[in-house]
């Protein structure tokens, strides 16, 4: 007997911020669309009302969106905040930036930069310190999903791009046709966290050229194919994280694509998404001015862990070795962890929005 192919769902993704593993979950539910899509037109910012919240928009001061995207969180923020305020939003996708201009370009001023270089393209304006507090959505923007020939999606047939940015040089068809075996299987690993990672790097090799997102989606597939049952470990892992999918998807071992994890770990490798992070993150820290706040929305646990260790060393008074009798290293408490477990979105989000479901938001005050 052979076996059957794996099911392949078509359903368009439209929210404007979500995970890899989320596109993949959108497979469950029988592959019925209508139980896992909202109106294709509709735009959900991720835990809005939250977000913004924490943010605590004061009038008369200076405010960072680094993650602008569909402008969800960025409009909350201009209609909170009156006209003496600075507002300033990031997108390295010039399409993004361009789809704002025309609504918000007279209240904010939009730069066409990846976030890791905030301290450098604030300096150009001017700016820097920034007293009222930065927002960073970290999910994938929805347009660029939408667009096949961004290369995004596994669901929709395009070239291996995955560029943020389409005018840097480095694609996923490179990693993909140019990259060894081993340095696929590692980022397929580190970064999707796939435990098949050496299979699917092989049999990427074996199968190389290879240039399109369902080419390269079929080829993960069949090494990942289960005929849609979880092992026990998988099996273990979904009962304990029930209402937060993480990278098994959630609910069914059908939840999730086979190839969702080594496509999350090309467009995170071909970003640099981790890096960019770190290096945000630590120039957030110096930017900020006491009392500042940052807000910070992600959706997998690689990130998730980035910042929650972020808060956590900020928030700490000593740093020393845990057997020196003295404080040596004269280390000065940085933030106020405002969330101290991170916020998730709410039963009537979840309803609203399944992609919500994986986010976790959290916020800290610049203190020193």
């Amino acid at each position: 007997m052979t076996n059957k192919p794996s099911r392949r769902c078509s359903i368009d993704v439209e929210n404007n911020s979500i995970s890899q593993e989320e596109e993949g979950a959108a497979c469950a539910s029988d592959g019925n669309p209508a139980k896992t899509m909202s109106n294709q037109e509709r735009h959900f910012p991720v835990m809005l009302k939250e977000a913004i919240d924490l943010l605590e928009p004061r009038d008369g001061l200076i405010y960072v969106d680094v993650t602008a995207g569909a402008g969800g969180h960025l409009q909350e923020l201009v209609n909170r905040v009156g006209a003496q305020s600075k507002i300033f939003a990031f997108d390295q996708d010039p399409q993004a930036i361009d789809a704002l201009q025309e609504s918000l370009g007279k209240r904010v001023t939009f730069i066409h930069s990846n976030f890791r270089y905030l301290k450098e393209a604030l300096s150009k304006y001017g700016i820097n310190t920034i007293d009222g507090g930065i927002i960073a959505d970290l999910g994938v923007s929805s347009m660029q999903i939408d667009e096949k020939e961004r290369g995004f999606s596994f669901q929709k047939d395009g070239p291996l791009d995955m560029r943020m940015n389409s005018k840097q040089s480095l694609t996923a068809h490179d990693i993909v046709n140019q990259w060894t075996e081993v340095d696929i299987a590692d980022i397929i690993y580190k970064y999707g966290e796939e435990r098949n990672s050496r299979k699917i790097a092989k049999r990427i090799v074996e199968s190389r050229p290879i240039n399109t997102t369902l080419e390269l989606a079929s080829i993960v597939a069949k090494c990942n194919y289960t005929g849609g049952r979880a092992s026990d470990k998988q099996n273990k892992k979904i009962r304990r994280n029930k209402n937060s999918p993480g990278f098994a998807g959630g609910g069914s071992g059908q939840n999730i694509h086979p190839a969702t994890r080594t496509f999350q770990a090309l467009r995170m490798a071909v970003n640099a998404e981790l890096e960019s992070i770190e290096e945000f993150l630590e120039q957030a820290k110096q930017m900020l001015s006491p009392g500042a706040r940052l807000v910070v929305i992600t959706f997998h646990s690689l990130e998730d862990r980035i910042v929650k260790q972020f808060f956590k060393m900020g928030a700490q008074s000593c740093v020393c070795p845990p057997k020196l009798p003295l404080c040596q290293c004269q280390k000065e408490v940085e933030f106020l962890i405002i969330t101290r477990k991170p916020v998730t979105a709410s039963s009537q989000e979840l309803l609203a929005n399944i992609r919500s479901r994986s986010a976790k938001l959290r916020a800290g005050q610049k203190l020193n």
